[in-house]
């Protein structure tokens, strides 16, 4: 790395352009490159026969929820030393599908099409990233664990806050009676006071959704499972745990409603589908929550039924995805195997005896086409993963397919409407919204 310039008194160290050729002819770099391997990029001939058709169905889906979420990290201070902080806003929203039935026929969507939008509920989060702590002296650590855990505590919808729906998530209250005993207890692989060393976290021991540590005597969160403690630091930051901490709190927004209907209306659950931006699994160092979700989806398909759908954007399988949009009939779709995943879109071992995502999904991608042409990659929630997926392993498969056909639309490359409205609802642009947020954000900070 060359040297910087300060206050421009000196110029910039610019890097040669001239060492590249000791690299390229080192014996070792040559080795490492000529072992590696890419994915084929060859014509797959087979990929028609192995679609599954999409089937004409009664559609029995009366409403959809979308959950999006963005963020941005602003600048706090720019001189020395630096500071920044995140801004979150996620959206829930509800539609009834006949209008957004109306909707999808438009190629855009006009500021009076807003009006069509029912029970729009924004939720906000500001989160200290680098450089920021609390005025009583605590760690950048301790902060965003106080955040985050504040957040969860305050944050009411409807008539219950997000933390009382992750206990009921975490501990596997759903279950009720039937829930065995093993379950009331979450076991956190490394206590936030006592580097590693791990903790029991026990539901009959909990109070006001905090634990006492067993050594320290100090709260560990509930939140605290989400094991971003684990990888913060006090001098690098916090940035890599923002679009980890996006995709949980989105996954809870829609556990929360799920707890809400099934303790008002839980006949209405097979009436909803549940859209959600992004794959349909828990990442990084939240990635132990997909065996909880994947229990309370197979409880919901036990006892009455679930519709949850990811939404794919930007990936490796989207890219994917319009490599072979030639070759797939429209109305099919390609419910992705290990084999094809590791021979095709990533790298990885074709004969691996685990299931893709084996340790984060909760679900399985699949590829469609639909009638019109369009491409989507979505992920449909299983009760286990499988080496080679099909049709009956995804419950409700014809259904979502259904009704992501039904709700396309044509602004952007494989939009639907909901996504593309909660999208455009709470998204946060580079401009003006992220200057306005450092502007607000440096002169709200205290000095």
């Amino acid at each position: 790395m060359g040297y910087s310039s300060h206050n421009n008194r000196k110029p910039f160290e610019h890097a040669s352009r001239s060492s590249h050729h000791h690299i390229i002819n080192d014996a070792d770099v040559l080795g490492l490159v000529h072992r590696c391997w890419l994915p084929g990029q060859e014509a797959l001939a087979d990929v028609a026969a192995n679609a599954t058709p999409q089937q004409s169905i009664d559609n029995k889906i009366g409403a959809i929820v979308a959950v999006d979420g963005g963020y941005t990290e602003v600048v706090a201070r720019k001189e020395y030393p630096s500071a920044t902080i995140a801004f979150f806003q996620f959206g829930l929203l509800l539609f009834k599908v006949s209008d957004l039935q109306q909707l999808s026929a438009q190629p855009f969507i006009a500021p009076e099409d807003m009006a069509k939008l029912k029970n729009l509920e924004r939720i906000k989060l500001a989160l200290p990233t680098k450089n920021l702590r609390f005025k009583d002296g605590t760690t950048l650590v301790d902060t965003i664990r106080q955040t985050i855990f504040e957040f969860f505590v305050k944050q009411k919808i409807e008539d219950s806050t997000l933390i009382e729906t992750l206990a009921w998530f975490v501990f596997q209250q759903f279950r009720g009676s039937s829930r065995p005993p093993a379950l009331g207890t979450f076991h956190l692989g490394q206590n936030p006071h006592a580097r590693n060393e791990g903790v029991d976290l026990n539901e009959t021991a909990m109070q006001d959704f905090h634990f006492t540590c067993p050594r320290t005597g100090k709260p560990i969160y509930l939140t605290d499972i989400f094991r971003f403690h684990e990888v913060i630091d006090e001098e690098h930051g916090a940035s890599g745990i923002l679009g980890y901490l996006g995709n949980v709190i989105e996954h809870l927004l829609i556990i929360h409603l799920l707890k809400t209907l099934l303790a008002q209306q839980p006949s209405a659950l097979k009436k909803i589908l549940f859209i959600k931006d992004g794959p349909t699994g828990f990442f990084g160092q939240t990635a132990r929550l997909f065996e909880p979700m994947r229990q309370l989806a197979s409880h919901l398909w036990d006892h009455h039924d679930f519709h949850l759908v990811g939404l794919e954007k930007s990936d490796a399988f989207v890219e994917h995805a319009q490599h072979i949009a030639g070759l797939l009939h429209p109305s099919t779709a390609l419910i992705l195997s290990n084999s094809y995943i590791y021979r095709h879109i990533l790298p990885g071992n074709p004969d691996s005896p685990d299931p893709y995502g084996s340790t984060s999904n909760y679900g399985h991608k699949v590829i469609f086409k639909t009638a019109t042409g369009r491409m989507h990659v979505i992920s449909i929630p299983s009760r286990h993963l499988h080496l080679a997926p099909i049709a009956k392993d995804l419950p409700n498969f014809q259904s979502i397919l259904a009704n992501v056909a039904a709700l396309q639309c044509d602004m952007y490359d494989s939009a639907i409407v909901p996504v593309a409205l909660v999208n455009k609802l709470v998204s946060l642009a580079d401009h003006p919204s992220a200057r306005i947020l450092q502007k607000f954000a440096a002169s709200q900070v205290s000095r």
